[in-house]
């Protein structure tokens, strides 16, 4: 009886904590789809190229914040510091840095939704924890 209270017990602290994990990559990837939307709602190609770099460079500059911190495990830091250059090669994409030759102002819609299916993609090919997921969440808040 008591060994199955917990297994129960166990089991459903891996299913809370899955699912704390995926509402922090969730509200990563609702941090950029907001500014999908901004971006699809603006008519200035300006504005638009704006609202997509500082979307991105806020994420570089939470990212960064939390690899100085030393919060993080080794294999956490792997996986932001990966978030971070895939994110920095967005940017260098937006303003045709670095080997890119930029995105002209025709196809900034179609870079914003780039950005939020990449985002989508990215939580199955880069592994960071609940707790890193989370603080990337709250610095993001912090630095708008």
């Amino acid at each position: 009886m008591f060994t199955g209270k917990v297994i129960g017990t166990i089991a459903l602290m891996f299913v809370l904590a899955q699912a704390s994990y995926a509402q922090g990559i969730g509200d990563i990837q609702e941090y950029f789809n907001d500014t999908a939307i901004s971006v699809k709602a603006t008519d200035d190609p300006a504005q638009k190229r704006d609202l997509v770099d500082n979307s991105l460079r806020r994420m570089s500059e939470a990212l960064d914040r939390i690899d100085r911190a030393g919060l993080v495990s080794a294999d956490n830091r792997a996986g932001v510091d990966r978030l971070a250059t895939s994110v920095q090669d967005k940017r260098d994409e937006l303003a045709g840095r670095n080997g890119y030759n930029g995105v002209p102002d025709a196809q900034l819609n179609a870079f914003a939704d780039y950005v939020v299916q990449d985002m989508e993609q990215a939580d199955r090919t880069i592994t960071i924890s609940l707790v890193t997921a989370l603080l990337l969440v709250i610095i993001l808040i912090l630095v708008t």
